[in-house]
């Protein structure tokens, strides 16, 4: 099970992006139950987490990137996006979405976020 990230892309520090992440059509029935979690990996680092919104719909965010980032879900779409402002050049990364319950772990191919400044 696969989850399929888009919207990664070029640009320029300061500028915004959308990522999107759909769940593929066997977790239609039990989408709304994982907790989804959009995660970085930079050159040379471990991967992080960047936002996560449960279930139920808490969020958390990574220190970094609060107040510039906003995680969001669709759960009638199997949908969850990461809307980025006032990106940085240390926003540069592979973003991972994530999507987990009890022992299902499963994650996206990623899409890479590059930052000029």
């Amino acid at each position: 099970v696969q989850l399929q990230a888009s919207g990664g892309g070029l640009v320029q520090a300061g500028g915004s992006l959308r990522l999107s992440c759909v769940a593929p059509r066997r977790l239609t029935s039990v989408f709304s139950a994982h907790d989804m979690g959009w995660y970085r990996q930079a050159p040379g680092s471990q991967r992080e987490l960047v936002a996560g919104i449960s279930s139920g719909g808490t969020i958390n965010y990574a220190d970094s990137v609060k107040v510039r980032f906003t995680i969001s879900r669709d759960n009638s779409r199997k949908m969850v996006y990461l809307q980025m402002h006032k990106l940085e050049p240390e926003d540069t990364a592979v973003y991972y979405c994530n999507a987990t319950r009890y022992s299902d772990d499963y994650w996206g191919q990623g899409t890479l976020v590059t930052v000029s400044s």
